[in-house]
């Protein structure tokens, strides 16, 4: 009897843990779906470096990206490291395939020596925010 009991015992245990381990595959499976169909923003460059530049001057780069996903990308805010940097980005939704760009610009006044700006995009994409970088070095005016 005490055979039995044990049996049924590690028969309910194994069934429990399979239809635990079912349901997490199911939720994985769910979440890779969810990912999967997600839109991707896939830029060309990731980090400009505009050199060297004399104080007081400005650069312009404009990262072009492509959605590479399944499903509309929509940016929904770009925000830079610094209120001397302006991201503007396309504000209608951007369907697989397409290609845009974000344009930054960068007001070097007041600034000197090595810079890294970032500007963080936030769109409907897995992980919802991807940054971009802005380098280069300021020399001062003699």
């Amino acid at each position: 009897m005490k055979k039995y009991l044990i049996m049924l015992a590690a028969v309910g245990l194994l069934a429990a843990c399979n239809q635990k381990n079912g349901t997490q595959d199911n939720a994985s499976a769910t979440e890779k779906t969810a990912v999967g169909n997600s839109p991707v923003l896939k830029f060309d460059k990731e980090i400009y470096d505009f050199g060297k530049i004399k104080a007081g001057d400005k650069v312009s780069y404009s990262y072009s990206f492509v959605n590479t996903g399944k499903s509309p990308l929509i940016i929904t805010n770009a925000v830079a490291s610094c209120g001397c940097t302006i991201p503007s980005w396309p504000k209608k939704p951007i369907n697989p395939g397409a290609k845009e760009a974000i344009k930054v610009i960068f007001d070097s006044a007041g600034k000197s020596g090595l810079i890294d700006k970032q500007v963080t995009i936030t769109a409907n994409t897995t992980p919802a925010q991807t940054i971009v970088h802005l380098i280069g070095e300021i020399e001062t005016k003699k």
